[in-house]
C-alpha cells in the first residue's frame, strides 16, 4: 500500500512538472489554459487518490475527493471565463 501511495504522489508530481513546462513553452495564453487544466485534473487526481490508498474509505480522503471535484468545477468555469475574456481582448468576436 505503502508502494501504490508514493506511486501516485510521483505521478502527481510528475505531472505538475510536465504541465510547468508546457506552460512555459506553449505559444499563446489560449494554448497556456489547456496546461493549466491538466494539472487541475490529472495532479490532483493523483493526490486524491493517494488519500484513498493511504486511509480507505476515510472522512478525509472523501473531503479531497469533495475538495478535487470543486476544484475541477471551479476550474472549468474559470477557464471559460479566461477564454472567453482572451477572445474578446483579441478582437475575435462570437
Amino acid at each position: 500500500m505503502i508502494a501504490a501511495v508514493w506511486a501516485l504522489l510521483g505521478i502527481g508530481a510528475a505531472a505538475a512538472w510536465l504541465a510547468a513546462i508546457a506552460f512555459v513553452r506553449l505559444e499563446t495564453p489560449l494554448e497556456r489554459l489547456h496546461a493549466v487544466t491538466f494539472l487541475n485534473l490529472v495532479a490532483g487526481g493523483a493526490i486524491m487518490l493517494a488519500a484513498f490508498a493511504s486511509d480507505g474509505a476515510s472522512a478525509r480522503a472523501f473531503k479531497c475527493l469533495a475538495i478535487w471535484l470543486v476544484t475541477i468545477l471551479a476550474g472549468a468555469l474559470l477557464s471559460f471565463r479566461v477564454a472567453r475574456a482572451l477572445h474578446l481582448r483579441s478582437g475575435e468576436m462570437r
